[in-house]
C-alpha cells in the first residue's frame, strides 16, 4: 500500500546535518560512525530516499525549517540571528528540493491536478524504481517570511502550507512550550495566507494561538504531526476539544512517531523503555472515535525531526517499517477502506478538496 507522510524535514537533514539522503539509511549511519559523530540523532537515522521507496512512502509534506535564535526555542543544528538569515536559509532548502527534481528524485505537487496525476501513476506502478517521489512544500515556523505581504512570494515559489510558529516565541506568535497568543503581525499573516490560498498547519501553535488562528483564518486547516494530549499530557499535543474543532473544520491530523509523544512519562535523552510502533494506533483510534469515522486520522511521522532510532518506536528500523501499520489497524477492526484512508487516502482527499475550493 502506498503511504502519505505529512511531515518530513528532508532538506534540513540534507543541509544542516550534511547528510546525503539519497543513500540507504545503513550507509548514512556507517558514514557517521566512521566520522566519530556522537551527537543526538547521529549514526541511527531512519529516513532516506531509498527507505522511502522501500516503504512505498511515495508522497509527503516536506518542510522548509529555518528558525530564529530565540528564548524558549528547541536546540537545533543551526539557528539564525535574523529573519533575513532565515529567509536565505529557507530559499537554500527550497533549491535543494529543486535540485532533486532535476535529478528525477522528486516531483513537486502544488495543485489538485498534479496530486491526482502523481497518485494515479503510483497506483498503477507501486513497484516502480523510476517514478519520482511526490512532495508538497511546507514551512515549519514562519520565521523566513519577512512580512505578511511576502506570503504571495512564497506561494509563487511553490510553498503551499505554513505553520506560523515552532518551539518558543516566533516573530508571529507563541509556539510549543510557551504560553501566549498571536502578535499583530501573526494575525495579518493568517489573513494574507487565506487570501492567497496558503493552507494553515496548526502544529506547534500554543493553545491561545490555536484558538485565535481558528477564529481568524477561514481557509483549509491541517495538523501535520500531532498526537493526543489526553493519552500523553503535554502542551505539544492536541486536546480532545482541539481535535473536535479540527474535525468540524474538515481537517486531517497526522500522527507522529516521536516516542515521547506516544506514551506518557517518556523523557527524551533519559528513558530507555521500548515503545512498539503499534502504540500509535491508540492515538489514531482516539481521533476516529471522536469523529465517528476514520476520515480525519492519518500519518505524519516526523521521523527525521532531529532524532533517530534512539527516539523512535523500538521495533522500527527505518521509515520503511510503516508498511507494518496496515495489519495493526486491521487487527483493531478497521476496514480495508479505512486503512487505505489512514495510510494515504485521507490526505489525498484533503488536498484535492482544499485546492479545488481555492482554485
Amino acid at each position: 500500500m502506498i503511504v502519505f507522510d505529512a511531515h518530513l524535514d528532508l532538506a534540513w537533514n540534507a543541509i544542516d546535518w550534511n547528510r546525503d539522503i539519497r543513500l540507504p539509511a545503513a550507509k548514512i549511519r556507517q558514514i557517521e560512525i566512521d566520522a566519530g559523530m556522537t551527537d543526538k540523532g547521529r549514526c541511527c537515522n531512519t529516513v532516506s530516499f531509498p527507505e522511502l521507496r522501500r516503504g512505498k512512502v511515495v508522497i509527503f509534506i516536506a518542510t522548509l525549517l529555518a528558525r530564529l535564535l530565540r528564548i524558549g526555542a528547541m536546540p537545533a543544528i543551526q539557528r539564525y540571528s535574523s529573519m533575513v538569515g532565515a529567509y536565505g536559509a529557507a530559499y537554500g532548502q527550497l533549491h535543494y528540493y529543486r535540485g532533486l527534481e532535476q535529478e528525477g528524485v522528486l516531483r513537486r505537487i502544488t495543485d489538485a491536478q498534479s496530486l491526482a496525476t502523481h497518485v494515479e501513476d503510483w497506483r498503477k506502478e507501486e513497484e516502480s524504481t523510476t517514478l519520482p517521489l511526490g512532495y508538497i512544500l511546507s514551512m515549519e515556523g514562519a520565521d523566513p517570511v519577512l512580512r505578511p505581504d511576502q506570503v504571495q512570494e512564497w506561494f509563487d515559489a511553490g510553498l503551499r502550507i505554513i505553520g506560523p510558529t515552532h518551539y518558543g516565541v516566533s516573530p508571529y506568535g507563541h509556539g510549543t512550550g510557551i504560553e501566549g497568543g498571536l502578535f499583530p503581525e501573526g494575525k495579518e499573516l493568517l489573513r494574507e495566507m487565506e487570501r492567497v490560498g496558503m493552507i494553515l498547519d496548526v502544529t506547534h501553535l500554543s493553545d491561545q494561538c490555536f484558538d485565535e488562528a481558528l477564529e481568524i483564518y477561514g481557509g483549509p486547516i491541517l495538523a501535520s504531526h500531532h498526537n493526543n494530549r489526553t493519552l500523553v499530557p503535554n502542551q505539544r499535543q492536541l486536546t480532545d476539544e482541539q481535535t473536535k474543532l479540527l474535525i468540524t473544520r474538515g481537517a486531517v491530523i497526522g500522527h507522529a512517531l516521536d516516542t515521547w509523544m506516544m506514551i506518557p512519562n517518556w523523557v527524551r535523552g533519559e528513558t530507555k523503555t521500548h515503545v512498539p510502533l503499534e502504540r500509535i494506533c491508540d492515538h489514531i483510534d482516539r481521533v476516529c472515535q471522536m469523529a465517528g469515522n476514520a476520515r480525519h486520522a492519518a500519518i505524519g511521522t516526523d521521523l527525521d525531526g532531529g532524532f533517530g532510532r534512539e527516539q523512535s518506536p523500538g521495533d522500527l528500523d527505518t521509515i520503511a517499517d510503516l508498511q507494518r501499520l496496515p495489519e495493526m489497524l486491521r487487527k483493531r477492526g478497521y476496514s480495508g477502506a479505512d486503512v487505505e484512508g489512514i495510510m494515504y487516502g485521507n490526505w489525498v482527499r484533503f488536498f484535492k478538496e482544499a485546492w479545488y475550493n481555492v482554485g
